[in-house]
């Protein structure tokens, strides 16, 4: 990177940045925050959410390192859980509650911006804050209750305040960029490509200042200290320690730690029904088109990334920016673009950890455009087709989070537990209540290879629930949930009725099978309508 004027101490933050900023945070969060209900929990949610009420209620985690990620996520929400005076009692978390630890982080992504406003400069710093705000992907995944979003804003996180470090030698910065590191680590296991992409950009960089670009190099170049160094690592180790360990209480996830790379990697191989072609991500972000269903696209981050990484490279209109720095980030975002393409195992969400750096790139591509025209109007009408086109991508968001929000045709929907499914918990608990046991009323849970999440958070009010990979020698309850992929002809005995069927997800569905005595209870109770 450029390291003129290295000795800056902290970012030069104008007021108007900072309201901009703060503004754009607080409306993110206003409108990022409505409706985190409406859509039913994905598997993935779910599978968080049942780890996440083990630690609430027991005050106890285990890292598995076969499944599930970090445990950040966990001791995150613990944390805002908290701080939001949550329910003691588990059973009334709803969803909203668990998705607004992801809102929080996403929101940060916008409020870390700061940071580096003198590597982007200040106005692509407000353009960046824009783009963070409206982008489908970025607004849809910070409505999730998954790791990604918690990844991104600490990797952010840990490259500001690398960054500020670089300007400034102060160790304070060093220990921060360290505890990101550490809590990226300690939030996914794909931290690693981060880390890679990382250096890539660096030595890229280096080269690209010293044999191409030398003549722009000005002063001495000072070196990190080794000490700062050190301390920066033992802050990423510290942060590993506690968290892994559970604050000290399993240190058998210490070691878990390190392992867990065998299985991932075994899936990043393609041993894994996630496997799908290079161009995935980008056919979701750029154009994407499912018959009956709007058009989806976010080409101009893409294309406005692209001019502002152009500028960087040639150093035409940069103004504020720091050429070495954007030239970094598009090195970054390149190498991680190109690493999460070529990697077999995909699923959507993990494009936030590059298209963040695309937004990045696309405020600098907003402020190079607008210094292009001389004359004050064609600037201003320049301005004003940039609006209209972030307007767009607030718009799509939008639809994406209400109209679309587990639709097949919404780019952003992957495996997606269908509205169907929660009919189906309705009627489980209606029955329930008509049962003399009530809430400990058995029901028996039947699918192949576990395929029944996310029943297990939203049947988490029934204290007695069996889960079963197979059909079990005795499978009969008062009520049982079966997997159609069983054929499993429960009501041959006449006992028990087949009293509907429900997609859990697309081309996934389940028989409900009822005692005969409970449904004719229930049946008098709420008799069917005439047609």
């Amino acid at each position: 990177m450029d390291n003129s004027g290295w000795k800056s101490p902290a970012p030069p933050i104008l007021r108007p940045l900072s309201v901009v900023v703060v503004l754009l945070a607080g409306l993110a969060l206003a409108v990022w925050s409505c409706s985190l209900g409406r859509r039913p929990m994905h598997n993935d949610e779910a599978v968080n959410g049942i780890k996440f009420g083990q630690l609430w209620e027991h005050g106890g985690y285990k890292y598995d390192p076969n499944e599930h990620h970090g445990p950040s996520l966990a001791y995150a929400t613990l944390a805002v859980g908290h701080l939001t005076h949550a329910p003691t009692d588990f059973d009334a978390w709803t969803e909203a509650r668990l998705r607004f630890t992801a809102v929080l982080f996403g929101v940060g992504l916008i409020l870390l911006l700061p940071l580096v406003a003198d590597g982007l400069g200040r106005h692509a710093a407000g353009w960046a804050a824009l783009f963070t705000a409206v982008s489908p992907a970025m607004v849809f995944y910070s409505r999730y209750y998954i790791h990604e979003i918690l990844l991104v804003f600490f990797t952010f996180l840990a490259l500001g305040a690398g960054w500020r470090y670089w300007r400034s030698r102060r160790i304070g910065w060093a220990l921060l960029a360290g505890a990101g590191v550490g809590l990226m680590h300690a939030t996914k296991e794909t931290f690693v490509i981060t880390l890679v992409a990382t250096a890539v950009a660096l030595g890229c960089g280096y080269a690209w200042n010293r044999f191409l670009d030398a003549s722009r190099l000005q002063g001495k170049v000072h070196a990190p200290r080794w000490l700062h160094l050190a301390s920066g690592f033992g802050a990423w180790l510290i942060v590993w320690l506690v968290l892994f360990s559970a604050f000290f209480t399993n240190q058998q996830g210490l070691y878990d730690s390190v392992r867990t790379y065998l299985p991932w990697l075994h899936r990043a191989e393609g041993a894994s029904p996630h496997v799908h072609p290079w161009y995935f991500y980008l056919h979701r972000l750029v154009f994407f088109h499912a018959a009956k269903g709007q058009v989806w696209s976010e080409a101009l981050v893409l294309l406005l990334a692209a001019i502002g990484a152009w500028g960087a490279f040639a150093r035409k209109g940069l103004s504020d920016a720091n050429a070495g720095f954007v030239r970094f980030l598009a090195f970054y975002t390149l190498a991680l673009t190109v690493a999460y393409s070529l990697i077999s195992y995909k699923t959507p969400w993990c494009l936030l950890s590059f298209w963040h750096g695309m937004i990045l790139l696309a405020g600098v591509g907003s402020a190079w455009l607008l210094r292009l025209p001389r004359q004050r109007f064609l600037r201003i009408g320049l301005g004003l087709l940039l609006l209209v086109g972030a307007g767009q991508l607030g718009w799509q968001a939008w639809f994406a989070d209400t109209t679309y929000a587990a639709d097949q045709r919404n780019p952003y929907v992957y495996a997606q537990t269908s509205p169907d499914l929660l009919n189906l918990v309705h009627r489980v608990e209606a029955l329930a209540r008509e049962n003399p046991q009530g809430r400990n009323m058995l029901v028996k849970v039947m699918a192949p290879d576990s395929d029944y999440w996310p029943l297990p958070w939203y049947l988490r009010n029934l204290k007695r629930v069996g889960w079963w990979d197979e059909v079990p020698a005795d499978p009969y309850a008062p009520v049982m949930v079966v997997s159609a992929q069983f054929r499993a002809g429960l009501d041959e005995k006449k006992t028990h009725v087949m009293v509907g069927y429900f997609q859990l997800r697309p081309q996934v569905f389940l028989e409900l099978y009822v005692e005969l005595e409970l449904w004719q209870r229930w049946l008098a109770k709420n008799p069917p309508k005439p047609d």
